[in-house]
Protein backbone atom coordinates (compact mmCIF):
# COMPACT_ATOMS: atom_id res chain seq x y z
CA UNK A 1 0.00 0.00 0.00
CA UNK A 2 1.38 3.41 -0.88
CA UNK A 3 2.57 5.83 1.94
CA UNK A 4 -0.06 7.51 4.66
CA UNK A 5 1.38 11.66 4.93
CA UNK A 6 0.75 10.73 8.32
CA UNK A 7 3.94 8.32 9.12
CA UNK A 8 7.27 9.48 9.06
CA UNK A 9 9.24 9.09 6.34
CA UNK A 10 12.29 6.98 6.83
CA UNK A 11 14.91 7.27 3.69
CA UNK A 12 16.96 4.28 3.02
CA UNK A 13 20.36 5.52 1.12
CA UNK A 14 22.27 3.48 -0.83
CA UNK A 15 25.98 3.44 -0.96
CA UNK A 16 27.74 4.46 -4.67
CA UNK A 17 31.08 4.77 -5.92
CA UNK A 18 31.32 8.09 -6.69
CA UNK A 19 29.74 10.43 -9.11
CA UNK A 20 27.39 9.20 -12.06
CA UNK A 21 29.14 11.56 -15.34
CA UNK A 22 28.82 9.29 -18.60
CA UNK A 23 25.97 9.45 -20.63
CA UNK A 24 24.17 6.06 -20.96
CA UNK A 25 24.10 4.30 -24.25
CA UNK A 26 20.55 2.74 -23.47
CA UNK A 27 18.25 4.95 -26.38
CA UNK A 28 14.93 4.81 -23.47
CA UNK A 29 14.64 8.59 -23.30
CA UNK A 30 12.74 10.40 -20.61
CA UNK A 31 12.36 6.27 -19.07
CA UNK A 32 15.93 6.68 -17.85
CA UNK A 33 14.55 9.14 -15.11
CA UNK A 34 14.18 6.26 -12.34
CA UNK A 35 13.65 7.93 -8.94
CA UNK A 36 12.40 6.92 -5.61
CA UNK A 37 9.30 4.76 -4.12
CA UNK A 38 7.29 5.17 -1.13
CA UNK A 39 6.06 2.57 0.91
CA UNK A 40 4.46 2.14 3.67
CA UNK A 41 5.48 -1.20 5.67
CA UNK A 42 4.55 -2.93 8.31
CA UNK A 43 6.32 -5.62 10.93
CA UNK A 44 5.56 -8.60 7.85
CA UNK A 45 8.46 -6.86 6.14
CA UNK A 46 10.66 -6.44 9.74
CA UNK A 47 9.35 -7.84 13.07
CA UNK A 48 11.63 -4.95 14.74
CA UNK A 49 8.70 -2.30 12.99
CA UNK A 50 6.92 -1.39 16.29
CA UNK A 51 4.45 0.59 14.08
CA UNK A 52 4.17 1.20 10.74
CA UNK A 53 6.87 3.00 8.86
CA UNK A 54 6.93 4.72 5.08
CA UNK A 55 10.48 4.22 3.27
CA UNK A 56 11.55 6.29 0.57
CA UNK A 57 13.70 3.22 -1.10
CA UNK A 58 15.18 3.91 -4.84
CA UNK A 59 13.61 2.00 -7.30
CA UNK A 60 15.68 0.15 -9.43
CA UNK A 61 16.27 0.76 -13.44
CA UNK A 62 18.56 2.16 -15.65
CA UNK A 63 19.48 5.40 -14.89
CA UNK A 64 20.42 8.55 -17.66
CA UNK A 65 24.04 8.37 -16.47
CA UNK A 66 26.49 5.73 -15.91
CA UNK A 67 29.58 5.09 -13.41
CA UNK A 68 31.60 2.93 -15.32
CA UNK A 69 32.44 3.34 -19.08
CA UNK A 70 30.26 0.23 -20.57
CA UNK A 71 33.14 -0.65 -23.64
CA UNK A 72 35.77 -1.12 -20.68
CA UNK A 73 33.63 -2.42 -17.70
CA UNK A 74 34.63 -6.38 -16.94
CA UNK A 75 31.92 -7.98 -14.98
CA UNK A 76 31.68 -10.89 -12.73
CA UNK A 77 29.30 -13.43 -11.61
CA UNK A 78 29.23 -16.49 -8.77
CA UNK A 79 26.48 -18.44 -7.01
CA UNK A 80 26.73 -19.99 -3.53
CA UNK A 81 25.25 -22.03 -0.99
CA UNK A 82 22.28 -24.59 -1.86
CA UNK A 83 20.74 -25.27 -5.38
CA UNK A 84 17.62 -22.93 -6.08
CA UNK A 85 15.00 -23.17 -8.88
CA UNK A 86 16.52 -20.07 -11.15
CA UNK A 87 20.01 -19.73 -10.86
CA UNK A 88 20.27 -20.17 -14.60
CA UNK A 89 17.58 -17.52 -15.71
CA UNK A 90 19.57 -15.07 -13.33
CA UNK A 91 22.74 -15.49 -14.83
CA UNK A 92 21.52 -15.59 -18.16
CA UNK A 93 19.60 -12.45 -17.24
CA UNK A 94 22.59 -10.73 -16.09
CA UNK A 95 24.74 -11.83 -19.04
CA UNK A 96 21.94 -10.78 -22.03
CA UNK A 97 21.78 -7.43 -20.44
CA UNK A 98 25.91 -6.68 -19.89
CA UNK A 99 26.34 -7.78 -23.45
CA UNK A 100 23.26 -6.62 -25.48
CA UNK A 101 22.13 -3.46 -23.63
CA UNK A 102 25.51 -1.89 -22.26
CA UNK A 103 27.95 -3.26 -24.71
CA UNK A 104 30.19 -4.64 -22.07
CA UNK A 105 33.78 -6.20 -22.83
CA UNK A 106 33.55 -9.64 -20.89
CA UNK A 107 31.25 -11.31 -18.31
CA UNK A 108 33.67 -13.77 -15.72
CA UNK A 109 31.59 -16.85 -14.65
CA UNK A 110 33.82 -17.67 -11.03
CA UNK A 111 33.72 -21.52 -10.44
CA UNK A 112 31.88 -23.49 -7.40
CA UNK A 113 30.77 -20.59 -5.22
CA UNK A 114 33.24 -18.34 -3.47
CA UNK A 115 36.09 -21.08 -3.80
CA UNK A 116 36.14 -19.95 -7.24
CA UNK A 117 38.34 -16.77 -6.16
CA UNK A 118 41.04 -18.85 -3.97
CA UNK A 119 44.00 -20.22 -6.23
CA UNK A 120 44.37 -23.34 -3.96
CA UNK A 121 41.13 -24.62 -4.76
CA UNK A 122 42.40 -24.56 -8.68
CA UNK A 123 38.68 -23.49 -10.22
CA UNK A 124 38.99 -22.54 -13.73
CA UNK A 125 36.79 -19.04 -14.37
CA UNK A 126 34.52 -19.30 -17.41
CA UNK A 127 33.96 -16.75 -20.03
CA UNK A 128 30.21 -15.83 -19.78
CA UNK A 129 28.67 -14.73 -23.62
CA UNK A 130 25.36 -14.70 -25.00
CA UNK A 131 25.63 -18.02 -26.51
CA UNK A 132 26.86 -19.80 -24.13
CA UNK A 133 23.98 -19.05 -21.64
CA UNK A 134 21.37 -19.28 -24.31
CA UNK A 135 19.54 -22.35 -23.33
CA UNK A 136 20.99 -22.68 -19.81
CA UNK A 137 17.13 -21.59 -18.74
CA UNK A 138 16.12 -24.96 -19.68
CA UNK A 139 17.82 -26.79 -16.94
CA UNK A 140 17.90 -26.84 -12.70
CA UNK A 141 21.06 -25.79 -10.58
CA UNK A 142 23.27 -23.41 -11.86
CA UNK A 143 26.07 -23.50 -14.63
CA UNK A 144 28.40 -22.26 -12.37
CA UNK A 145 28.27 -24.43 -9.96
CA UNK A 146 28.15 -23.85 -6.32
CA UNK A 147 29.52 -24.39 -2.82
CA UNK A 148 29.58 -23.17 0.75
CA UNK A 149 31.36 -22.08 3.00
CA UNK A 150 33.10 -18.93 4.04
CA UNK A 151 36.08 -17.84 1.73
CA UNK A 152 38.51 -15.00 2.77
CA UNK A 153 37.36 -11.43 1.94
CA UNK A 154 41.02 -10.20 1.24
CA UNK A 155 42.02 -13.22 -0.63
CA UNK A 156 38.87 -12.92 -3.29
CA UNK A 157 39.49 -8.88 -3.13
CA UNK A 158 42.92 -10.03 -4.53
CA UNK A 159 41.36 -11.79 -7.17
CA UNK A 160 38.72 -9.13 -8.49
CA UNK A 161 41.78 -7.10 -8.89
CA UNK A 162 43.90 -9.98 -10.83
CA UNK A 163 41.47 -10.23 -12.81
CA UNK A 164 40.93 -6.78 -13.27
CA UNK A 165 36.34 -7.16 -12.50
CA UNK A 166 34.87 -3.98 -11.85
CA UNK A 167 31.44 -5.66 -10.95
CA UNK A 168 30.53 -8.74 -8.77
CA UNK A 169 27.50 -9.69 -8.72
CA UNK A 170 26.86 -12.37 -5.76
CA UNK A 171 23.44 -14.49 -6.57
CA UNK A 172 23.02 -16.16 -2.76
CA UNK A 173 21.12 -16.57 0.56
CA UNK A 174 21.55 -15.20 4.02
CA UNK A 175 25.65 -16.78 4.22
CA UNK A 176 26.29 -15.62 0.85
CA UNK A 177 24.75 -11.80 1.72
CA UNK A 178 26.54 -11.98 4.60
CA UNK A 179 29.85 -12.62 2.09
CA UNK A 180 29.25 -9.85 -0.33
CA UNK A 181 28.72 -7.24 2.59
CA UNK A 182 32.46 -8.19 4.05
CA UNK A 183 33.47 -7.86 0.43
CA UNK A 184 32.28 -4.74 -0.03
CA UNK A 185 33.65 -3.65 3.28
CA UNK A 186 37.34 -5.09 1.97
CA UNK A 187 37.09 -3.11 -1.00
CA UNK A 188 36.22 0.13 0.64
CA UNK A 189 39.05 -0.24 3.12
CA UNK A 190 41.95 -0.60 -0.04
CA UNK A 191 39.81 2.37 -1.94
CA UNK A 192 39.46 0.57 -4.82
CA UNK A 193 36.19 1.17 -7.26
CA UNK A 194 34.72 -2.31 -7.75
CA UNK A 195 30.56 -2.20 -7.51
CA UNK A 196 29.00 -5.59 -5.44
CA UNK A 197 25.78 -6.00 -6.01
CA UNK A 198 23.85 -9.11 -4.59
CA UNK A 199 20.87 -10.96 -5.87
CA UNK A 200 18.96 -12.52 -2.73
CA UNK A 201 18.62 -15.98 -3.28
CA UNK A 202 16.48 -18.86 -0.74
CA UNK A 203 14.44 -21.26 -1.63
CA UNK A 204 12.93 -20.93 1.93
CA UNK A 205 12.28 -17.28 1.49
CA UNK A 206 13.75 -16.17 4.63
CA UNK A 207 15.86 -12.86 3.54
CA UNK A 208 14.96 -10.42 5.85
CA UNK A 209 12.90 -7.72 4.58
CA UNK A 210 12.39 -9.61 0.75
CA UNK A 211 8.90 -10.31 0.68
CA UNK A 212 9.80 -13.62 -1.74
CA UNK A 213 12.69 -14.68 -3.41
CA UNK A 214 13.18 -15.85 -6.87
CA UNK A 215 12.75 -19.86 -7.09
CA UNK A 216 10.21 -19.92 -4.36
CA UNK A 217 7.45 -20.11 -6.49
CA UNK A 218 8.33 -22.43 -8.52
CA UNK A 219 9.10 -24.84 -4.99
CA UNK A 220 5.50 -24.06 -3.73
CA UNK A 221 4.43 -25.73 -7.38
CA UNK A 222 6.39 -28.55 -6.93
CA UNK A 223 5.85 -29.18 -3.37
CA UNK A 224 1.99 -28.80 -3.95
CA UNK A 225 2.48 -31.93 -6.20
CA UNK A 226 3.83 -34.02 -3.48
CA UNK A 227 0.93 -33.03 -1.28
CA UNK A 228 -0.87 -34.13 -3.80
CA UNK A 229 0.34 -37.53 -3.98
CA UNK A 230 0.29 -37.69 0.14
CA UNK A 231 -2.97 -37.19 -0.32
CA UNK A 232 -3.98 -40.27 -2.76
CA UNK A 233 -2.12 -42.35 -0.53
CA UNK A 234 -3.57 -41.19 2.58
CA UNK A 235 -6.94 -41.99 1.16
CA UNK A 236 -6.29 -45.08 -0.63
CA UNK A 237 -6.27 -46.90 2.41
CA UNK A 238 -8.16 -47.14 6.05
CA UNK A 239 -6.44 -44.83 8.70
CA UNK A 240 -3.90 -43.56 5.97
CA UNK A 241 -1.73 -40.69 6.59
CA UNK A 242 0.70 -38.87 4.52
CA UNK A 243 3.73 -36.88 5.80
CA UNK A 244 5.08 -34.79 3.61
CA UNK A 245 8.53 -33.14 4.81
CA UNK A 246 9.39 -29.89 2.57
CA UNK A 247 12.42 -27.50 3.17
CA UNK A 248 12.16 -24.69 5.42
CA UNK A 249 15.08 -24.57 8.20
CA UNK A 250 13.71 -21.34 9.97
CA UNK A 251 11.15 -20.25 8.15
CA UNK A 252 7.71 -21.94 7.44
CA UNK A 253 6.69 -20.63 4.24
CA UNK A 254 6.86 -23.60 1.43
CA UNK A 255 4.82 -25.32 3.84
CA UNK A 256 2.45 -22.61 4.48
CA UNK A 257 1.61 -21.54 0.82
CA UNK A 258 1.77 -25.10 -0.54
CA UNK A 259 -0.51 -26.45 1.77
CA UNK A 260 -2.85 -23.22 0.62
CA UNK A 261 -1.99 -24.06 -2.76
CA UNK A 262 -4.41 -27.69 -2.38
CA UNK A 263 -5.80 -27.40 0.46
CA UNK A 264 -5.93 -30.98 1.28
CA UNK A 265 -3.44 -30.55 4.98
CA UNK A 266 -4.99 -31.41 7.89
CA UNK A 267 -2.28 -30.05 9.42
CA UNK A 268 0.75 -27.82 9.03
CA UNK A 269 4.14 -27.80 11.46
CA UNK A 270 6.34 -24.82 10.93
CA UNK A 271 9.38 -24.00 13.30
CA UNK A 272 7.62 -20.68 14.49
CA UNK A 273 4.76 -22.88 15.81
CA UNK A 274 6.10 -24.91 18.45
CA UNK A 275 3.76 -27.86 18.54
CA UNK A 276 3.35 -30.76 21.56
CA UNK A 277 3.01 -34.45 20.58
CA UNK A 278 0.90 -35.23 23.22
CA UNK A 279 -1.91 -34.43 26.11
CA UNK A 280 -4.20 -31.98 25.26
CA UNK A 281 -3.53 -29.33 22.22
CA UNK A 282 -0.95 -32.19 20.94
CA UNK A 283 -0.99 -33.19 17.36
CA UNK A 284 -1.20 -37.11 18.18
CA UNK A 285 -4.82 -36.81 19.93
CA UNK A 286 -5.98 -34.56 17.08
CA UNK A 287 -4.46 -37.27 14.41
CA UNK A 288 -6.63 -39.72 15.85
CA UNK A 289 -9.70 -37.78 16.19
CA UNK A 290 -9.10 -36.56 12.49
CA UNK A 291 -8.67 -40.42 11.76
CA UNK A 292 -11.81 -41.67 13.68
CA UNK A 293 -14.24 -38.93 11.48
CA UNK A 294 -12.32 -39.43 8.23
CA UNK A 295 -10.19 -42.07 8.47
CA UNK A 296 -7.56 -40.46 6.12
CA UNK A 297 -4.67 -37.21 7.33
CA UNK A 298 -2.34 -35.32 5.24
CA UNK A 299 0.77 -33.18 7.16
CA UNK A 300 2.80 -31.30 6.32
CA UNK A 301 6.24 -30.33 8.19
CA UNK A 302 9.03 -27.70 7.48
CA UNK A 303 12.41 -29.76 8.01
CA UNK A 304 12.79 -26.93 11.26
CA UNK A 305 9.47 -27.88 12.68
CA UNK A 306 9.43 -29.65 15.72
CA UNK A 307 12.94 -29.42 16.61
CA UNK A 308 12.10 -28.80 20.06
CA UNK A 309 11.18 -31.65 20.67
CA UNK A 310 14.50 -33.49 19.26
CA UNK A 311 17.86 -34.28 20.50
CA UNK A 312 19.44 -30.99 20.11
CA UNK A 313 22.67 -31.39 17.84
CA UNK A 314 25.37 -29.07 18.14
CA UNK A 315 27.22 -29.82 14.77
CA UNK A 316 26.94 -27.24 12.31
CA UNK A 317 27.14 -27.64 8.31
CA UNK A 318 29.48 -25.72 5.94
CA UNK A 319 27.70 -22.37 6.12
CA UNK A 320 27.08 -22.45 9.81
CA UNK A 321 23.77 -23.50 10.02
CA UNK A 322 22.88 -25.98 12.68
CA UNK A 323 22.71 -29.68 11.37
CA UNK A 324 18.97 -30.54 12.02
CA UNK A 325 17.75 -33.44 13.73
CA UNK A 326 14.91 -35.49 11.36
CA UNK A 327 11.21 -34.45 11.98
CA UNK A 328 9.94 -36.82 9.82
CA UNK A 329 11.29 -39.96 11.54
CA UNK A 330 9.91 -37.92 15.06
CA UNK A 331 6.31 -38.04 13.23
CA UNK A 332 6.60 -41.70 11.92
CA UNK A 333 8.17 -43.23 14.58
CA UNK A 334 5.57 -41.45 17.83
CA UNK A 335 2.55 -41.57 15.25
CA UNK A 336 3.51 -45.74 14.92
CA UNK A 337 3.91 -45.76 18.82
CA UNK A 338 0.74 -43.90 19.58
CA UNK A 339 -1.37 -45.68 17.65
CA UNK A 340 -0.34 -49.23 17.61
CA UNK A 341 -2.86 -50.29 19.87
CA UNK A 342 -5.90 -47.70 18.90
CA UNK A 343 -6.31 -48.38 15.69
CA UNK A 344 -4.85 -50.27 12.14
CA UNK A 345 -3.12 -47.60 9.87
CA UNK A 346 -1.05 -46.78 6.94
CA UNK A 347 1.56 -43.99 7.02
CA UNK A 348 3.43 -42.97 3.72
CA UNK A 349 6.52 -40.27 4.17
CA UNK A 350 7.39 -38.01 1.40
CA UNK A 351 10.28 -36.03 1.41
CA UNK A 352 10.87 -34.50 -2.10
CA UNK A 353 13.31 -31.62 -0.97
CA UNK A 354 16.24 -32.35 -3.09
CA UNK A 355 13.62 -32.66 -6.03
CA UNK A 356 11.91 -29.61 -5.57
CA UNK A 357 15.03 -27.43 -5.09
CA UNK A 358 16.93 -29.01 -8.18
CA UNK A 359 14.42 -28.52 -10.95
CA UNK A 360 13.97 -25.68 -13.62
CA UNK A 361 12.35 -22.15 -12.78
CA UNK A 362 8.39 -22.03 -13.71
CA UNK A 363 7.21 -19.18 -16.20
CA UNK A 364 6.54 -16.57 -13.11
CA UNK A 365 10.25 -17.11 -11.28
CA UNK A 366 11.43 -16.91 -14.99
CA UNK A 367 9.75 -13.71 -15.22
CA UNK A 368 11.39 -12.54 -11.64
CA UNK A 369 14.39 -13.54 -12.13
CA UNK A 370 15.00 -11.99 -15.64
CA UNK A 371 14.05 -8.25 -13.77
CA UNK A 372 16.44 -8.84 -11.13
CA UNK A 373 19.03 -9.93 -13.69
CA UNK A 374 18.09 -6.68 -15.19
CA UNK A 375 17.89 -4.23 -12.57
CA UNK A 376 21.19 -5.74 -11.07
CA UNK A 377 23.19 -4.58 -14.15
CA UNK A 378 21.49 -1.18 -14.33
CA UNK A 379 22.50 -0.70 -10.68
CA UNK A 380 26.03 -1.92 -11.05
CA UNK A 381 26.51 0.45 -14.06
CA UNK A 382 25.17 3.54 -12.48
CA UNK A 383 27.97 2.79 -9.78
CA UNK A 384 25.70 1.59 -6.91
CA UNK A 385 27.31 -0.66 -4.36
CA UNK A 386 26.69 -3.22 -1.49
CA UNK A 387 23.33 -3.82 -2.30
CA UNK A 388 20.63 -5.61 -3.92
CA UNK A 389 17.68 -5.77 -5.69
CA UNK A 390 14.68 -6.93 -4.91
CA UNK A 391 10.82 -6.44 -5.00
CA UNK A 392 8.75 -5.21 -2.78
CA UNK A 393 4.68 -4.80 -3.31
CA UNK A 394 5.54 -4.63 -7.08
CA UNK A 395 8.21 -2.22 -6.85
CA UNK A 396 11.84 -3.04 -7.93
CA UNK A 397 13.68 -1.72 -5.51
CA UNK A 398 17.59 -1.18 -4.06
CA UNK A 399 18.09 -2.43 -0.53
CA UNK A 400 21.68 -2.19 0.99
CA UNK A 401 23.23 -5.43 2.06
CA UNK A 402 23.18 -4.13 5.93
CA UNK A 403 19.30 -4.24 5.87
CA UNK A 404 18.61 -7.81 4.48
CA UNK A 405 21.71 -9.39 6.87
CA UNK A 406 20.67 -8.15 9.61
CA UNK A 407 18.31 -11.72 10.95
CA UNK A 408 16.54 -14.10 9.19
CA UNK A 409 12.66 -13.32 8.05
CA UNK A 410 10.47 -15.35 9.59
CA UNK A 411 7.04 -16.01 9.05
CA UNK A 412 4.72 -14.16 11.37
CA UNK A 413 2.12 -16.51 13.08
CA UNK A 414 -0.10 -13.44 13.90
CA UNK A 415 0.00 -12.65 9.66
CA UNK A 416 -3.10 -13.38 7.52
CA UNK A 417 -1.18 -15.89 5.71
CA UNK A 418 -1.08 -18.26 9.14
CA UNK A 419 -4.18 -17.26 9.73
CA UNK A 420 -5.64 -18.82 6.50
CA UNK A 421 -3.65 -21.95 7.24
CA UNK A 422 -5.28 -22.61 10.28
CA UNK A 423 -8.93 -22.06 9.09
CA UNK A 424 -7.95 -24.21 6.39
CA UNK A 425 -6.69 -26.90 8.46
CA UNK A 426 -8.70 -26.89 11.39
CA UNK A 427 -5.82 -26.97 13.67
CA UNK A 428 -6.30 -23.82 15.08
CA UNK A 429 -6.46 -25.62 18.50
CA UNK A 430 -3.64 -27.35 18.82
CA UNK A 431 -1.09 -25.95 21.04
CA UNK A 432 1.79 -23.69 19.67
CA UNK A 433 -0.27 -22.43 16.83
CA UNK A 434 -0.57 -19.21 18.33
CA UNK A 435 1.31 -16.69 20.02
CA UNK A 436 1.29 -17.88 23.71
CA UNK A 437 -2.04 -16.48 25.23
CA UNK A 438 -3.98 -15.96 22.68
CA UNK A 439 -6.81 -18.61 21.56
CA UNK A 440 -8.40 -19.19 18.01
Amino acid sequence: MMCECSIPVREIPIATLGPAKIPSPLPYGGMLDTGNVLLSVNNEYDEDLGEPQTLQLEEAGPRRDLYFDPGKTKCAIVTCGGLCPGLNDVIRAIVLEAYHAYKTPSVLGIRYGLEGFIPSCNHNVMELTPASVEHIYQFGGTLLGSSRGPQDPAEIVDALERLNVSVLFVIGGDGSMKAASAIAKEVRRRNIRISVIGIPKTIDNDINFVPQSFGFDTAVDKATEAIGCAHVEAVGTPNGIGIVKLMGRESGFIAAQAALALREANFVLIPEAPFQLYGEGGLLPALEARLRLRSHAVIIAAEGAGQHLLQRNEARDASGNPVLADVGSLLKNAISEYLRDKMPFSIKYIDPSYIIRSVPANANDRVYCGFLGQHAVHAAMAGRTEMVVAKIMDHYVHIPLELVTKKRRKLNIRSGLWRAVLESTGQGELTGMLPEGEKA
